[in-house]
């Protein structure tokens, strides 16, 4: 815990050695002393042991060691006097990180046998122990190797180092100690700092309060100390009575305060938070007079009732800490602590505690207090005021609005930070936010994790402020052009948030400027160029459109530009040759266009430079060669043609060069083997050629990674004697000529992580000397005509790669291609390699057994033995792969059963077995394994049936293939649980009964949607789609199908099955069913090929399917299927007379027999269920008719008969009316007699 609040001594002596070694410097006339020749090696060799990712080193070129960076020199002898080669490797310095990453120590530096200073902390030595040369350094006062990555037992020889003033091996995970005893020998010892060191079974720890008597800093945070550690000591009056800094925080002490601090009088640090004292709080405090920290954070001050006495006693306390205490608001209340107590205090911590409600009205008259620590507590309101405090922390606490932390009535606080309070209500901008003070002094304000909303206009009234972090939030809407007001602002990270509009002019003191992840849009503004100040720029990760602005090259003083992830075009300003203290610039993943400016060659700061996934053209600048200081140049997937040019090896300090996947042409300079410095060369997927040869690597000794594949016309030709300078950990030559024979100079590789030789042309047996390598964990010898058996294969131990070289092979990509989607990363790419452990050997001509030795890679991930002439059985060891997540053994001519243990393989998603002579049923455990999405067991020799499962199984199953074998029995109606199934093929089998209605409800089928996070690519599924088998690859998880032909089905076909959407094939040919074709098929709209040919289908052929308007194929032939053939729309377009073939009672084209009635197919069912109607309105018309006849005829008849009186006048009625009739006729026969 006292780590990070400075210690005093220490820093006092750093400056001071500083100080004298200057004036010496500067006191000596003679300045042409140059160092020993022999120290300059030395430095020199240490140099090479670690990688410098940072430039630490870049000067240490040249003769004259003592005019490198970081190096000292006596001014009269010349022996290198102290190396300051501290790192940094979270930026907390100068927020940019720099560190050194190495094995260890080298030995090379027991040279520097005049040393007197030493500092290598804040570096990575890999888990190394501290060497024991440590202690031959005599003259050492200084020694530092504080978070540095050490581990192992401290070495004891430290103990010989009897000038030594300052020791700091702290924060060292895995350092420990066996006995302090070496520490008593360090008599002239005034500061140490063991924090973090693991001393718990370290014998004499405690003897270190006694025996080290100049001793005046301690820090022993963290060690794993108790009690039992000091009892011997508890009331002796040797304990350390000088020393002034004690840090025995985060141990396991427990208890009361031990008594040894008694006799401390002259402490003025003590820590002793985060343990487990308890009990009341001793009077001993009153002895220390000079006390000025003090922290008991984790001690229970609940019971502890003389707390305020405890306070009176040490009137010189100004910083208490008091975190995680059990403090409430009672406690803390005038009858138990009255402000006049805590008087003198200026900086208070009450973190972590109970305190709650609103802030506490005694904290107010604190006069004295400038710092406040209130944070993690249960706070909802501060209505109070004060005027003197400085610093205020209120982060996580139980705010609900932003006004109730009383921002506005913080005249003069300069430090404010609320941060992980989750307000509730957006921030409001009314006009009485600014009105309670006429000015403020805040200079820092910083809210994370706690806003949503707009941000206020009212933010541009805090005049004075500097920095402003409102990072991680919920921001909405514009950025106000409120904050251009603060003409003092210096830092405004707005990041992470939803911001959306412009970016408005910014104007003052800017020097960092974070807008990342947010939905900006717009241009970046002109205006940028104003900012004179600015050194870091990141505008990452948003929306932003249009040029990149030219005015952005005035700014001289910018050191770092992240403008990547956008939609920025146009060509990369000219004007970016003035930024001459630019050391990184990242534009990758926009749409720049045009040339690389050669103006960049002027950037002699420049470290980094990245342009990747871009639309660049033209040619690399030659100007690029002279490039200083530049380590990494990233120009990958653009547009960039011509040669590589020849400059490039001028780059001394250069480490990194990735120009893959452009148009690049002509031959690799041979310049390129005078990078000394350089550990990965990718120049794959371009259009090289010519000849590689030993001149490419002359002295590329540090060599790590080499990929120069897919460049077909490119030729690696390098004599079989050739014994390389460098050890790589990745070697990519597919899609390369290296000859027939493989590369023989591969045996001196023995770290190799990742190989890949696919598509090279070799042939032959692998050699015998490989089987001595060690296993390398990704391996693809895939697409070459290799034969003979796979005894061969690497098998002598695990490789012994370093743990920043394999993490390297993740790093390299992912520092450039985060934006990728997991979709596109295939299974030669960079990224893929770094995370799985990959055997591929597909495409080869080898036979034999599948070797037993393959089950000792128990990390293997991917294994792909396919197309080759593999024979034998699976062997049952496979089943220990517990990390194995792919298994593809498809076309080879492997048989027997497949082993059960295979089921014990949990981690797999991919197992393909088909193409051999497997034979029985296959395993049940296979049905059981939850994650596996692809299974192909297609064209064995596999019996019996197809099992049921549970509903735990096989739920993210895609593709299941059994495709040609001797299954038989039933579809088991477990399939239907497989809701991400897309995939289904159990054709050519002797499956019977009817197909399960609930085959309609496979949901990946209805929806097109899996339900998966993502897909697995370079894969390959074979189909029988319009007729033909296809191998789909890349495709395949776009393809949705269902075969069941060539069974033995029946039944007719479910009219569930027509509500598969996105099923694109279906083929039901060659079975046994019945019934007609459902009448709505024609609701499978992404349909193209259709096979229910072969089977007793009758009935007319439905109108709907004329809506398939993707069909391509269809066969309905051999069929009962009868009636005219539907017309109109894709239908018109398969015209082939065989797709109908075998149905005698079919009519129409493209038959040759018509049909006898000619009436429209479309309507052919509409006028069925007409006619049904017309029959039936008939049958009831007679009906009616009838009825009226009974009832009219009943009705007159019936009255006739009973009334004899109408009877008599009907008749009289109907005489009269006849002889009216007869006379009518005479008389007008006689009219025409007469006429004639």
């Amino acid at each position: 815990m006292g780590n990070h609040r400075g210690l005093g001594l220490h820093l006092i002596f750093v400056s001071i050695f500083l100080v004298a070694n200057t004036c010496s410097c500067l006191g000596v006339e003679n300045t042409s002393i140059v160092c020993i020749e022999q120290e300059r090696l030395a430095l020199l060799k240490f140099k090479e042991s670690v990688i410098d990712y940072y430039g630490m080193l870049l000067s240490w070129v040249g003769n004259d060691c003592c005019m490198w960076e970081r190096v000292h020199c006596d001014n009269v002898t010349g022996n290198i006097k102290s190396l300051h080669l501290k790192g940094d490797m979270r930026g907390d310095i100068v927020g940019v990180m720099y560190y050194l990453v190495g094995d260890g120590m080298s030995f090379s530096l027991a040279e520097l046998s005049h040393l007197s200073y030493l500092d290598l902390s804040g570096n990575d030595f890999g888990g190394s122990r501290i060497p024991k040369f440590i202690g031959s350094f005599k003259h050492l006062t200084y020694l530092n190797l504080s978070h540095a990555g050490f581990q192992g037992i401290i070495s004891h020889h430290i103990g010989n180092l009897s000038n030594l003033k300052v020791l700091d091996l702290s924060s060292n995970d895995g350092l420990k100690a066996d006995d302090m005893a070496w520490t008593f020998r360090l008599s002239s010892l005034e500061h140490l700092d063991l924090s973090n060191v693991d001393l718990g079974g370290a014998k004499n720890r405690g003897m270190s309060l006694s025996m080290i008597p100049l001793l005046k800093e301690l820090s022993l945070s963290g060690c794993g100390l108790s009690n039992a550690d000091f009892a011997p000591f508890l009331n002796s009056s040797r304990i350390l009575s000088n020393i002034k800094y004690l840090d025995l925080s985060r141990n396991y002490f427990k208890g009361p305060l031990p008594g040894f601090f008694l006799n401390m009088t002259s402490l003025v640090f003590l820590d002793l938070g985060l343990n487990f004292f308890e009990g009341p709080l001793p009077g001993f405090f009153q002895n220390l007079k000079s006390l000025a920290f003090l922290d008991l954070s984790g001690f229970d001050l609940s019971l502890t009732w003389n707390f305020a006495s405890l306070l009176n006693t040490i009137p010189s306390l100004s910083e208490l800490h008091l975190s995680r205490c059990g403090l409430h608001n009672t406690l803390l209340s005038p009858p138990y602590l009255n402000s006049s107590t805590l008087s003198n205090i200026r900086h208070l911590d009450l973190s972590s505690n109970s305190i709650g409600g609103v802030f506490p009205s005694y904290l107010k008259n604190m006069s004295s207090l400038r710092v406040l620590d209130l944070s993690e507590n249960s706070l909802t309101s501060l209505d109070s005021n004060m005027p003197n405090l400085l610093e205020l922390d209120l982060s996580s606490n139980k705010f609900k609005q932003f006004e109730h932390v009383g921002i506005w009535r913080h005249c003069h606080l300069k430090k404010f930070s609320v941060s992980n309070n989750y307000f509730t209500i957006e921030i409001s901008d009314t006009s009485k936010n600014g009105s309670e003070c006429s000015e403020y002094a805040l200079e820092r304000l910083e809210i994370v994790m706690s806003l949503h909303g707009r941000i206020p206009e009212a933010v541009g009234r805090l005049a004075n402020l500097r920095e402003i972090d409102l990072s991680f939030n919920g921001l909405t809407g514009p950025i106000p052009k409120s904050l251009r007001k603060l003409i003092f602002l210096e830092v405004l990270d707005l990041s992470y948030n939803a911001l959306t509009g412009p970016i408005p002019t910014f104007i003052g003191n800017l020097t960092t400027l974070q807008l990342s992840f947010n939905q900006l849009n717009g241009s970046i503004p002109e205006s940028f160029g104003n900012l004179s100040a600015l050194t870091y720029l990141d505008l990452r990760f948003n929306r932003l459109t249009g040029p990149i602005p030219t005015s952005l090259g005035r700014l001289v003083s910018l050191q770092q530009v992240m403008l990547f992830s956008n939609m920025l075009n146009g060509s990369i300003p000219e004007s970016f040759g003035n930024l001459s203290a630019l050391t990184y610039l990242d534009l990758h993943f926009n749409r720049l266009t045009g040339p690389i400016p050669a103006s960049l060659g002027r950037l002699v700061s420049l470290q980094e430079i990245i342009l990747s996934f871009n639309e660049l053209s033209g040619s690399i600048p030659e100007s690029f060669g002279k490039l200083p200081a530049l380590i990494y140049l990233n120009l990958r997937s653009n547009q960039l043609t011509g040669p590589i040019p020849a400059s490039l090896g001028g780059l001394v300090t250069v480490q990194a060069i990735w120009l893959s996947s452009n148009m690049l042409n002509g031959t690799i300079p041979v310049s390129i083997g005078q990078l000394a410095k350089l550990q990965y060369l990718d120049l794959s997927s371009n259009s090289l050629e010519g000849v590689v040869f030993e001149d490419h690597f002359a002295n590329l000794s540090m060599l790590k990674q080499l990929d120069i594949s897919s460049n077909i016309r490119l030729a690696f030709n390098v004599s079989r004697e050739w014994i390389p300078s460098f050890q790589l950990v990745s070697l990519q030559l597919s899609s390369c000529n290296i000859g027939n024979e493989f590369p023989q100079w591969l045996r001196y590789q023995r770290k190799l992580a990742r190989l890949a030789l696919s598509n090279t042309t070799i042939s032959g047996p692998l050699p015998t000397w490989l089987q001595k390598m060690p296993i390398i964990p990704f391996l693809d010898l895939s697409h070459n005509k290799l034969k003979g058996p796979l005894t061969n294969l690497p098998n002598g131990g695990n490789v012994n790669v370093n743990r920043y070289d394999y993490m390297s092979m993740f790093l390299e990509n992912y520092l450039f291609t985060e934006s990728i989607p997991r979709s596109q990363v295939m299974k030669n790419d960079i990224f893929t390699a770094s995370i799985r452990r990959s055997l591929f050997l597909e495409n080869n001509l080898f036979i034999g057994s599948i070797p037993k030795s393959l089950c000792r890679r128990t990390h293997l991930e991917y294994l792909d033995l396919s197309r080759n002439r593999l024979t034998g059985k699976i062997p049952k060891c496979l089943g220990n792969l517990q990390e194995l997540h792919t298994m593809i053994f498809s076309s080879n001519h492997l048989s027997g059963v497949v082993p059960s243990s295979l089921g014990l393989c949990s981690s797999l998603y991919r197992l393909k077995l088909n193409g051999n002579n497997f034979t029985g049923e296959p395993p049940s455990e296979l049905w059981n394994l939850q994650n596996l999405e692809v299974l192909d067991l297609g064209n064995n020799i596999f019996c019996g049936s197809i099992p049921e499962w549970n509903g735990e199984s096989l739920t993210n199953l895609m593709v299941l293939r059994l495709h040609k074998n001797n299954f038989t029995g039933r579809i088991p109606q477990s399939l239907c649980k497989s809701s991400n199934l897309q995939i289904l093929d159990v054709a050519y089998n002797n499956l019977m009964g009817s197909i399960p209605d609930c085959l309609g409800e496979l949901y990946a089928m209805l929806s097109g949607n899996t339900g998966l996070d993502y897909r697995r690519s370079a894969d390959n599924v074979i189909q029988v789609l319009n007729g033909v088998d296809r191998e789909y690859t890349k495709t395949w998880d776009l393809l949705f199908n269902m075969d069941l032909s060539s069974n033995k089905l029946s039944g007719e076909i479910p009219i569930k099955l027509t509500a598969l959407a996105m099923l694109m094939g279906l083929n039901l040919s060659n079975n046994h069913l019945s019934g007609s074709i459902p009448y709505n098929i024609g609701n499978m709209k992404k349909l193209f090929s259709l096979d229910l040919s072969g089977n007793k289908l009758t009935g007319m052929i439905p109108a709907s399917m004329a809506a398939l308007t993707f069909l391509s194929h269809l066969n309905l032939s051999h069929n009962n299927l009868s009636g005219p053939i539907p017309t109109g729309n894709q239908l018109q377009t398969l015209d082939d007379p065989s797709i109908y073939t075998g149905n005698k009672d079919l009519c129409g084209a493209p038959l040759p027999n018509n049909c006898s009635v000619h009436e429209d197919p479309t309507t052919t069912r509409q006028k069925k269920h007409e006619a049904v109607d017309e029959l039936e309105n008939e049958w009831l018309f007679y009906v009616d008719i009838m009825s009226g006849f009974v009832t009219g005829f009943w009705g007159v008849i019936g009255v006739l008969l009973f009334k004899k009186e109408w009877r008599w006048k009907l008749f009289r009625f109907a005489e009269e009316t006849m002889d009216k009739i007869n006379v009518a006729f005479m008389i007008r026969v006689a009219m025409m007699k007469r006429g004639r």
